[in-house]
C-alpha cells in the first residue's frame, strides 16, 4: 500500500485517505496533550502559520501507546486548540507501534532518523516529514519542531 492510500479519520470523524495532503510537505507528529514535551504544540503551530500557505501542514496524530493521551477526541480538541490554539488537522487517536499500528506508520517508522536509526516509533512527538516525492525525513521526539535541521528539510521541500 502507497502512503497515499492509508486511510485517516480526522478528530471530527471525518474520512479521508493520506491523498489529501500528499501534495504537500507533511510533518506526521504522534502527539499527546498529557507528556512533558506537548509545548511542542506551540512550534508546530508556529510552523503551520509561517508555512501553510506555502505548500506545507503539520499533521497530528494523537496516540495513547504511552499512556499520555486523552481520552475522548473531544477532550483532545478541546484541549489543543484552548491550550496551544491548534489549527492544524488531527486524526482521532491511533497506534504508532505494535499490532494494530496505523498503516501509515508502518511506512513511516521503515524512514532512517539523522544517525541512520528506523524501527518504532520511540516516544510522543516523534516527527515525520513527508515530501510529496514520498520521501520520508525522521526526527526524534527530543528534536524541537523549530530546531535548525528540521526548519533546514521544510524550506528545502518547498523549494522544490
Amino acid at each position: 500500500m502507497s502512503l497515499k492510500e492509508a486511510e485517516l479519520t480526522m478528530l471530527d470523524g471525518r474520512k479521508t485517505t493520506f491523498a489529501e495532503f500528499a501534495d504537500k510537505a507533511v510533518l506526521v507528529v504522534n502527539v499527546a496533550s498529557r507528556c512533558g514535551l506537548s509545548p511542542q504544540y506551540e512550534a508546530l503551530e508556529a510552523l503551520q502559520k509561517k508555512y501553510g500557505g506555502k505548500g506545507f501542514t503539520v499533521l497530528g496524530m494523537p496516540s495513547n501507546q504511552f499512556m499520555q493521551e486523552l481520552g475522548s477526541s473531544d477532550a483532545i480538541s478541546d484541549y489543543c486548540s484552548t491550550t496551544w490554539g491548534v489549527t492544524f488537522p488531527m486524526t482521532e487517536k491511533v497506534k504508532v507501534n505494535g499490532r494494530g499500528r496505523h498503516e501509515l506508520y508502518k511506512s513511516l517508522v521503515t524512514a532512517k532518523d539523522g544517525a541512520g536509526l528506523s524501527g518504532p516509533v520511540m516516544w510522543n512527538f516523534e516527527k515525520f516529514l513527508v515530501l510529496p516525492s514520498g520521501e520520508i525525513k525522521r526526527f526524534r521526539p527530543t528534536t524541537k519542531p523549530d530546531a535548525p535541521e528540521v526548519i533546514e528539510a521544510i524550506e528545502s521541500a518547498l523549494e522544490k
